[in-house]
Order: C-alpha cells, then sequence, then structure tokens
C-alpha cells in the first residue's frame, strides 16, 4: 500500500488528474481512524464529526494545496498540517459563536464531541505552536501530528521520517517548552 500511495502521489505531481482520486480508498480509513481518535481526545470540535473532520481535511488537501509530494511520510505530515487548520479554524468559528456571530447547527453523530468544548485551549496552543515554528520547525512538526493530528509516536516517526527514538524525544522537548511558553503545568 505504501508504495501504491507513493507511486499515486508521484503521478500527482507528474500531472495525472486522476491519480489523486486513486488516492482515496488507500488513505481514507487511515483519516477516519486519526480524526475518530482526535475527536476522542477531547480536542474542542463541538458539533465536527469523524467523516466532516476527514472530508474537510480532503478538500484542503485537493482544492488548496499546490504540494510536490514525495512519498507517504510526506503525505502524513502534509495531513497533519491539514488537520491543525482545520481544528484551529474550527475552533475560532466556535468562539465566534460563542461571542454571538452565528447560530450553530447541530449534526447527530455518535462520534461527535459534546456542544461547547474547549476552544480556547486549541487556539492558544495554536499561537504558541507558531512560535515554536520559529525556533524549531521539526518540534512544531511533532506537535501537529501528535495534538492536531491525533497520531501515535510511531506514526509520527514515520509521518516525518525520523527515528521513534528521535519522535519521543522530540515530543518530550516540545511539550516541555510548550508548557514553559504557556506559563503552567498543562500540556496538549
Amino acid at each position: 500500500m505504501a508504495g501504491d500511495l507513493t507511486r499515486l502521489l508521484r503521478a500527482h505531481a507528474a500531472g495525472d488528474p486522476e491519480a489523486f482520486d486513486r488516492l482515496v480508498p488507500l488513505v481514507y480509513d487511515d483519516l477516519r481512524r486519526v480524526a475518530r481518535r482526535q475527536l476522542r481526545r477531547g480536542q474542542p470540535l463541538a458539533l465536527l464529526e469523524t467523516t466532516g473532520l476527514v472530508h474537510e481535511v480532503w478538500l484542503k488537501l485537493v482544492d488548496g494545496l499546490d504540494v510536490d509530494w514525495q512519498d507517504r511520510q510526506h503525505f502524513l505530515a502534509v495531513c497533519a498540517r491539514a488537520m491543525r487548520q482545520v481544528i484551529v479554524d474550527h475552533a475560532r468559528r466556535v468562539g465566534a459563536v460563542k461571542r454571538g456571530g452565528g447560530v450553530a447547527a447541530l449534526e447527530l453523530d455518535e462520534e461527535r464531541l459534546p456542544a461547547d468544548a474547549d476552544a480556547t485551549r486549541v487556539l492558544t496552543v495554536d499561537h504558541a505552536l507558531t512560535r515554536l515554528a520559529k525556533r524549531s520547525p521539526r518540534l512544531a512538526q511533532v506537535v501537529e501530528c501528535r495534538f492536531f493530528a491525533g497520531l501515535s509516536e510511531g506514526e509520527t516517526a514515520e509521518a516525518l521520517g525520523i527515528s521513534l527514538r528521535t519522535a519521543q524525544r522530540e515530543w518530550l522537548r516540545a511539550r516541555a517548552w510548550l508548557r514553559e511558553d504557556l506559563g503552567g503545568p498543562q500540556t496538549p
């Protein structure tokens, strides 16, 4: 499967307009698994359900990114970044609604988080992560993979093309930096 994914990513980069569509069956279940895990972690995704999260990430990948795809690891890393953008955008919308910016539609889904989860936490971590990226882009990528995409240590290592031990060590470093930056004991 990893070989097929890499081949299709390269075909897409070479201009094959159908290659990206053929990726769907290869990655859809993985993206749903990641989204489901993220929703269960209690991230502030009120009224956003697994399928919606996957579809928003997919639309970002198809419509909004001009990426020179390299391989499966690169694809996973880009998905992690897209997941972060979707989550942060959703948290901003939740914050706007709390301030009277609109009425939220209610969707019924057993995988949906309870309404009014803490969107402020995601936005605070996102701002801190932007500061961290200026100091150490790879530490920021580790946080994107672990916190925003909900990837495991092994999946993070694979997505970033680093060893498992390096992923673990950098996750510890990133959490320590974020803890200090955020000024308290909370960790992402």
